[in-house]
């Protein structure tokens, strides 16, 4: 019997999820998960891995195994039958290569899939030929935790600029579904002028799963940071446009991070603006 740990919240469970499926798949085990994680997961997706009932849970002497946050080599090997998997993975590279299972894992229930897609019909109107982009701008405490702790910046409104006409530059009626965990600051530094943009997220993180399934099911992803975006991009298909190169290159984040192993090849990455982090001149604090 193998399990994983039930940390964090919806990105982290996901990759917690397809992580443990993926591993006890490769390694012959059956997979169960913890009822915290059945509670997170079920209401929004069909998973289909059992429930370790919570007495069994407390009886059982698991061995713990701690996971860092990409495939190697001697997790094709892990001993035991009594196996907790540790840590925050998520990574393609435990579970791309059994990608449509973990897609139908992750299959919405269809009254959370037909509420989404009435939404965006809705936001169609009279238009044909529209193309959805789903935009997740991750704010909360990242904004303070980024520069303070990991030597990193979130998303500005230049990178969202950069990655929101690239989309306008492809397809001729593009519609932006913005949600976030900061919805103040994205009415402030997202331009709505045009017509194209639609703040739809309620920003609630105890209950992600409405923002999540709405931009899930979009035909393209704009991505900050965070685990909540690259499940939307890896779940909605399509094109992928990220923050790229968002630390500097002493952050002690990419001691626990590696961008080669969380973004997908084909994803198009865009570089942060790093000079907020970037000791100022003498002619900068004169001009601010």
């Amino acid at each position: 019997m193998w399990t994983v740990n039930s940390i964090g919240r919806l990105g982290n469970q996901m990759g917690e999820y397809a992580t443990l499926y993926a591993l006890a798949k490769l390694n012959g085990h059956q997979a169960y998960i913890l009822p915290a994680m059945h509670q997170y997961l079920a209401p929004i997706f069909k998973i289909t891995l059992p429930v370790i009932p919570s007495d069994v849970v407390a009886k059982t002497r698991w061995r713990n195994y701690d996971l860092h946050d990409w495939m190697s080599e001697e997790y094709r090997h892990i001993k035991g039958k009594y196996v907790r998997l540790t840590g925050y993975p998520c990574s393609f590279t435990f579970y791309d290569h059994i990608r449509q299972e973990i897609l139908q894992e992750f299959s919405f229930h269809d009254h959370v899939k037909a509420e989404s897609n009435q939404y965006l019909l809705d936001l169609r109107g009279q238009r044909t030929n529209v193309t959805y982009i789903g935009v997740h701008v991750r704010r909360g405490d990242y904004v303070r935790v980024m520069p303070q702790i990991w030597k990193g910046v979130v998303a500005d409104k230049a990178y969202l600029d950069k990655a929101m006409d690239y989309f306008r530059e492809k397809y001729p009626n593009p519609i932006f579904v913005v949600v976030s965990n900061g919805m103040d600051w994205c009415r402030q530094n997202i331009n709505a002028s045009r017509g194209d943009v639609h703040f739809a997220g309620d920003g609630r993180e105890s209950s992600p799963g409405r923002d999540f399934a709405l931009i899930a099911h979009c035909n393209h992803t704009i991505m900050t940071i965070g685990t909540f975006g690259i499940w939307a991009g890896y779940l909605a298909g399509g094109e992928t446009v990220y923050l790229a190169n968002y630390t500097l290159p002493n952050s002690p984040f990419l001691k626990v991070f590696r961008p080669s192993a969380a973004f997908l090849p084909e994803w198009i990455g865009i570089p942060a603006d790093l000079s907020p982090l970037l000791p100022k001149t003498v002619a900068q604090i004169k001009n601010p």
